[in-house]
């Protein structure tokens, strides 16, 4: 694997960053620098860290990135929650985003898991 592009889990990370920010322009608009703003950052920062991540050297270094990857997908699902307490999301759109980002943790668990039993099992 040369690029992290080939990670099927930033795939999904960018899929899923990539509908957020199609989700977030029906949003009113004083949202816009508020949960607007924090829950596109929130979505992207799952990709960049996978992204970052990739680019270490070490395993261990790689996991602390998917970590924080992995925050932000739970994260991502808080300013859903809040949408959805104001009133802007229903809860068909907000279980379908929260699906996918549970499925973006469960595949960053993976790669840790992967990462860590390639460097021996040492965390």
């Amino acid at each position: 694997m040369n690029s992290f592009t080939d990670l099927e889990v930033w795939k999904k990370a960018r899929i899923l960053r990539n509908n957020i920010f199609s989700l977030v322009k029906s949003f009113p608009a004083e949202e816009k620098y508020r949960l607007v703003d924090q829950i596109i950052r929130s979505s992207r920062s799952i990709g960049n860290n996978i992204a970052e991540g990739h680019g270490r050297f070490h395993y261990v270094d790689a996991a602390k990135f998917l970590i924080n990857a992995r925050g932000s997908a739970a994260e991502t699902i808080d300013h859903l929650y809040i949408a959805i307490d104001m009133g802007i999301i229903d809860e068909k759109i907000f279980e379908t985003f929260k699906q996918d980002c549970e499925e973006c943790m469960k595949m960053i668990n993976g790669y840790i898991t992967y990462l860590r039993n390639q460097g021996g099992g040492k965390s």
